[in-house]
């Protein structure tokens, strides 16, 4: 149908010509109610955005003179963090002298590291940011 008839029968009905496929030989049309067309639309874009899920990132600090059960105690939370989806940054924080031993912090990381490895997977290596040993963790895909 040419779009003069096209336009002509929209026009008739009180409705509007809108293109879904302009690149096609010939081009594709539907005739609808423009308006009610956006509306649906943007309720659909705005449903698809409520049933998505940001993931959060979760902080758990400990020390290099943390206990064993207590590293576990962390872990466990963290544990708990990544399955639910979220990423968690590890920070080994230094106080005073405790800096001139960074070997100590950086087993710690590892232990921390080796507890969570069956739910983590390492998003961001360690790195030092002044007093602090970062690591990011990352869900593990399912």
């Amino acid at each position: 149908m040419s779009s003069r008839a096209a336009n002509e029968i929209a026009l008739r009905q009180g409705l509007d010509l809108y293109c879904v496929s302009p690149a096609a030989n010939p081009p594709v049309c539907k005739i609808l109610n423009y308006g009610k067309f956006k509306f649906e639309q943007q309720k659909l874009a705005r449903e698809s955005r409520k049933n998505q899920k940001t993931a959060e990132t979760k902080q758990v600090q400990v020390t290099p003179q943390i206990g064993q059960h207590d590293l576990e105690t962390k872990a466990r939370h963290a544990h708990e963090f990544l399955e639910d989806g979220n990423k968690v940054q590890v920070c080994v924080v230094f106080r005073g002298r405790q800096l001139s031993h960074k070997e100590v912090g950086e087993d710690v990381m590892n232990r921390f590291i080796s507890l969570v490895s069956d739910v983590a997977n390492v998003d961001k290596a360690p790195y030092w940011e002044g007093k602090w040993y970062d690591c990011i963790l990352a869900p593990k895909k399912k």
